[in-house]
């Protein structure tokens, strides 16, 4: 999602008393309890619990960056902000096109302290900022408790009846046909706390405008939401909750006009076609539940957790023709996934000096894709034989499992230094058997109570996310508009790091405080995810080898009732050597332009000379691909988007030594001319 137009935005919260009254029914009957009652003890052993669950989990030695209620609240829009943008106002948090965060390379959500399994979830936001009480950005050196998704945790704590009793209805608007109403309401009924809300989003301009005009073309979006947790109390150490909720989310793919197709192909007579007319659309569904037992017995504390997620994703080409002029191929894709699993996590507090913490967390994962694709026939030089389009048909699915367990000891030294060190042991079962084991430790000293310095070493393991991995049949494409220049299709591997942090922070003056942070990561099979044409679907790729640094400065004043932040952060993240999903990019990108021999004929090799093949990526949220201006081009725009320019369509090429002038050969999905994007993981 982009940034949402408030200029002329209206927010009118609906408080008339009939409404009111509605409202606070349930609120009211609940909470007429005499004092002392049920309803004070409910309240109370929710909030001992709430504290207890967080000491299961502690943060110790990595950095974390809050936003509680009151500062969510105080932001622009408030509640009715997208969850990215409330992000963005962290140190090291950037944003692509897509509206997808970077936070150091990725993330991962966590509900209630439970990792929620990711999503296919390309546009938009499947969490609404209205259900946190708070949301708590987790970086660095990570402690054993936190993997799989290890750049970034985004930790959220939902609201509940307790914590936001009474409810509302909310009306936004403004520019671009935005349009989004809202409600919650939440209480507390004899020993049971419940919170629901909801919101629907409408607007024109659900995906980033590729054009530099005020008014996107054909970017409508419509996005629903809802979200409902409730919780009993079952004695004042147990609690059992459930958390549940849903997005369905319909985007029209924004246009660009006046483009004229480059590919020289004719379907069923047409050689052109207005590019303002393409019709593409995307449909994402994401669904969600959690259910927890939380348990206090004297000095140990624990919560196990089941959970499960469908997410789908659908992508609708409209009229073929003009996809087939643009791209060569015009597909309709679906994608699914269905995951479901357990998580458990536990402290056992043995004496003042020691607190042992372990937990384990498996997941099973049914991941299906299929495709229905328009394309045109060629032959052996590339060359069109009939402008009458076909199809193809493909579909496959695959069942993964990720299995993890972790075992840290929180120690402290003396007074001012506590040590935490332990290990996790990751093994991941889906496309790749694979397996690791992490040591983590990290040191914090705290010489005063006003100045504090971490450090932290952590070994990390990250596999490729599943539900974007598929393996499309190659060869289904031969001597079509869709055939890649490259066959091979490795599958991506799991990214393995050494992550080393070191901080400080310093209470300057009552109420002013400093931090710095800086951190750098080495990386063995670097993940990366790119956007490579229609349908518009993230995959996921690894470069051999990578490095990932920088560093970031924040401070933050609070005096009566004014608050004031600032923050400014640098990085570079750089990739080399492509190995993984290599029928997505051209030869050159493949070897630097050196050569590469990827084609069915052996003897063929298609060369360019002066290429290198590099990934970079910065702070600023752009991000470059290793493609020369020559054959296509990049031109580095804001917010990460990356534009491809239409290539001419001829390589030199050699045969046994011999010199052609060789045509170039198509690629299975094509993107758009306006438009390539991707993301850093």
């Amino acid at each position: 999602m982009t940034n949402p137009p408030c200029t002329g935005a209206l927010r009118v919260p609906l408080t008339a008393p009939f409404a009111m009254a509605m409202l606070f029914t349930g609120a009211a009957t609940a909470q007429e309890i005499p004092e002392g009652g049920l309803s004070l003890d409910v309240e109370v052993i929710a909030k001992q619990l709430d504290i207890a669950r967080t000491q299961i989990e502690p943060r110790l030695g990595a950095t974390v960056y809050d936003f509680g209620r009151q500062a969510i609240e105080t932001q622009p829009q408030g509640d009715n902000q997208a969850l990215n943008q409330l992000l963005l106002q962290a140190p090291g948090v950037t944003q692509y096109s897509f509206g997808q965060v970077h936070v150091r390379g990725d993330h991962a959500n966590r509900l209630n302290g439970v990792q929620l399994p990711e999503g296919i979830n390309v546009f938009g936001q499947a969490l609404e900022t209205r259900l946190a009480n708070s949301v708590s950005l987790i970086t660095g050196a990570l402690p054993a408790q936190y993997g799989l998704r290890t750049a970034g945790i985004v930790d959220i704590q939902t609201k509940t009846g307790t914590l936001a009793p009474g409810g509302s209805i909310t009306a936004y608007g403004g520019q671009q046909s935005w349009i989004q109403p809202s409600f919650e309401f939440g209480g507390t009924v004899g020993q049971i706390d419940y919170y629901v809300t909801g919101e629907f989003l409408h607007n024109n301009i659900g995906i980033e405008n590729p054009t530099g005009s005020k008014d996107a073309i054909h970017d409508l979006s419509n996005q629903p939401r809802g979200f409902a947790y409730v919780a009993g109390i079952i004695d004042p150490n147990t609690r059992l909750s459930a958390i549940l909720g849903a997005s369905r989310s319909q985007f029209q793919i924004p246009n660009t006009p006046n483009l004229t197709p480059g590919l020289g192909l004719t379907v069923n007579g047409a050689t052109d076609f207005p590019s303002a007319f393409l019709n593409q659309t995307q449909r994402q569904i994401n669904e969600y539940a959690i259910v927890t037992l939380q348990k206090r017995a004297g000095p140990v504390d624990f919560q196990v957790s089941a959970f499960t997620r469908y997410s789908s994703a659908f992508f609708n080409t409209g009229d073929p023709t003009g996809p087939l002029l643009f791209n060569g191929t015009a597909p309709n894709a679906y994608r699914r996934s269905v995951a479901t699993g357990t998580q458990a996590d536990g402290s056992w507090r043995i004496s003042p000096e020691h607190t042992l913490r372990s937990g384990f967390y498996i997941q099973g994962e049914r991941s299906t894709f299929t495709n229905n694709s328009y394309v045109l026939p060629i032959d052996d030089m590339g060359m069109q034989t009939t402008d009458v389009p076909f199809t193809i048909f493909d579909s496959g699915g695959k069942t993964g499992w990720l299995y993890s367990y972790y075992l840290q000891d929180e120690w402290k030294l003396i007074p001012t230094v506590t040590l935490n060190f332990g290990a996790r042991w990751d093994l991941v079962d889906e496309f790749t058997h694979e397996q690791q084991l992490s040591p983590r430790v990290n040191v914090v000293w705290q010489p005063t109570e006003t100045t504090t310095f971490t450090a932290g070493y952590s070994r990390y393991f990250v596999p490729p996310p599943f539900e974007l991995v598929a393996e499309p049949s190659i060869a289904l494409f031969a001597n079509t508009t869709a055939a890649p220049a490259i066959t091979q299709d490795n599958i991506a591997k799991s990214e393995r790091d050494h992550y080393f942090d070191v901080g400080a922070s310093q209470i300057i003056l009552p109420g002013l405080k400093a931090g710095v942070d800086a951190y750098y990561k080495i990386a063995s099979n670097l993940i990366d995810e790119g956007q490579f044409g229609a349908p518009i679907l993230l995959t996921p790729f690894n470069y051999h080898h990578g490095l990932v640094k920088g560093v970031e400065f924040l401070v933050s004043y609070n005096v009566e009732n004014w608050s004031f932040y600032g923050n400014f952060a640098a990085s570079k993240a750089l990739g080399k050597g492509i190995t993984s999903a290599q029928f997505n990019f051209m030869p050159d990108v493949i070897l630097g332009g050196d050569q590469v021999s990827g084609s069915d004929d052996p003897h063929l090799i298609f060369r360019r000379p002066h290429r290198r093949q590099w990934a970079e990526g910065d702070q600023s949220g752009r991000s470059r691909r290793g493609r020369d201006p020559e054959w296509g081009g990049l031109a580095e725009l804001p917010a990460g988007q990356s534009q491809r320019r239409s290539a001419d369509r001829y390589w030199v090429c050699e045969r046994d030594g011999a010199a052609l002038r060789c045509p170039q050969p198509f690629r299975s999905g094509l993107p758009d001319p306006q438009r390539l994007r991707g993301r850093r993981r």
